[in-house]
């Protein structure tokens, strides 16, 4: 082992974008290295195999290197060798600034490809780049107010759906994106597979799970008043975003087509699977899981066939931005620990429809995840959620012509379904939160309607 190799294995897992959690990692190895900035300092594009007890996966990792360090890099600090120090060069704006040029002159380096958006108008390439703090799975990029630039860390072979349903979006003249500008991929395995996806900047946009969290905050501050009583009531808002929603569920069938062949048998036997993976890994799904199964079961005699298309696939309210001209849906990757196939595979729009209603639960209970068992707020949470769940489902309705409310068995497996996966995550990453799936779980096999 290599003394690069051996830094890099010390040093992924403490990043937030690493996918291996608490796996060991056997080997680490550079599978494709690309210079894009020579000198001092210097910008290298590389892509990692990552073998782990898990198994194996990509990421790919902008690496500086400069012979002295400064200060405000010390915090992505990968290591030393003969060239210097070595640092993730995505929070370096004077190596990254090096990637808006490529995309605008549609260059080609070595086995890189840099490509814009036809008709997107000429970039300004005078802009500088800063990296958002704190995301989770990718690094984006913001230049100026312009354009953001999302980097995918770990990767998956082919186009990443974010860029074909964006690519598809604006052909079908979509209103509700932020516009894609260019992008940049590589082969891996002989195949072409996205590496980044340049946007415009949503200057004015405000993200929607923090806009109904203040809304939730608005409400517990007031002892006598109702949801809509309160002056941050955020109904109104919640039936403009299942508009848009059915908006660009339209859209994305027109551009990418529909059609009326889900099997509710399939559907069935694939949740059930789910179920039986989560149950390994999530005890505390025991207590529920024979009626959680029995109601996917029981689904199929409910609902015979069902309309497919493509869908956003990992649909909430932090996927959502309210700008001046109205919401607009971001980050069409899917649930990026499902493989691609599965994450392009055409299901049903309920598929995102539930994702948002379990949004709203999780804004209106977050607050309540250390205080459970205070009557009044558990009260005044249950009437948020119920509210905003019900002006979602009106304004898609309205838009669409036709009510998720009246697809009840089916659109319930979907939230029991999103629910089971969300037991797992709390599971592993946020304990204190797991009451806030528990509690779906418990309301939806509960109801026997």
């Amino acid at each position: 082992m290599d003394a690069f190799e051996k830094q890099l294995r010390e040093w992924l897992p403490t990043q937030r974008w690493y996918a291996g959690g608490a796996r060991t990692i056997e080997r680490v190895a550079v599978e494709q290295r690309t210079e894009l900035v020579s000198g001092d300092p210097s910008l290298q594009l590389l892509l990692l195999s990552v073998e782990h007890t898990g198994g194996t996966d990509r990421y790919q990792l902008f690496l500086g290197t400069r012979s002295r360090l400064t200060g405000r890099l010390a915090h992505v600090h990968i290591g030393d060798g003969e060239g210097g120090a070595y640092y993730d060069a995505a929070h370096d704006s004077e190596l990254t600034d090096r990637l808006l040029e490529l995309v605008a002159g549609q260059a080609e380096v070595g086995p890189l490809r840099f490509r814009s958006v036809p008709g997107a108008g000429p970039l300004d390439v005078t802009l500088h780049s800063l990296a958002i703090p704190h995301e989770q799975t990718n690094t984006s990029l913001v230049y100026g107010e312009e354009y953001i630039l999302k980097t995918f860390r770990r990767l998956v072979t082919g186009t990443n759906p974010d860029l074909e349903l964006h690519l598809a979006l604006v052909r079908a003249g979509s209103t509700h994106i932020a516009e894609p500008l260019g992008w940049y991929e590589t082969d891996v395995d002989a195949e072409p597979t996205t590496l980044g996806l340049l946007q415009r900047f949503l200057r004015t946009g405000t993200d929607g799970w923090l806009l109904a969290t203040g809304s939730v905050r608005d409400l517990y501050a007031e002892a006598d008043l109702h949801a809509d009583e309160v002056g941050g009531d955020f109904a109104a808002e919640s039936e403009r975003l299942g508009a848009a929603t059915a908006a660009v569920h339209h859209d994305l069938a027109e551009a990418l087509g529909a059609e009326p062949t889900g099997s509710a048998a399939e559907l069935s036997r694939t949740m059930r699977e789910h179920l039986a993976e989560a149950r390994r890994e999530a005890p505390s799904l025991a207590v529920h899981a024979r009626a959680i199964d029995e109601r996917f079961a029981a689904f199929p005699d409910q609902v015979d066939t069902f309309t497919v298309q493509r869908v956003h696939g990992d649909y909430h309210l932090g996927q959502v931005m309210r700008t001046t001209d109205g919401w607009v849906l971001l980050d069409f990757e899917g649930e990026p620990e499902h493989p691609l196939e599965y994450r392009r595979a055409k299901t049903s729009p309920l598929k995102d429809i539930a994702g948002m209603l379990r949004s709203f639960d999780y804004a209106a209970e977050h607050l309540l995840v250390e205080q459970y068992g205070d009557p009044q707020h558990e009260y005044r949470a249950r009437e948020w959620s119920a509210r905003n769940r019900e002006a979602f489902c009106v304004g898609y309705a309205d838009e669409a012509d036709t009510d998720p409310r009246e697809q009840r068995a089916l659109l319930h497996a979907f939230e029991l379904d999103k629910a089971v996966y969300e037991v797992v995550y709390e599971s592993r990453h946020r304990p204190s939160w797991l009451r806030i799936p528990m509690n779906a779980i418990e309301r939806i096999v509960g109801d026997s309607d």
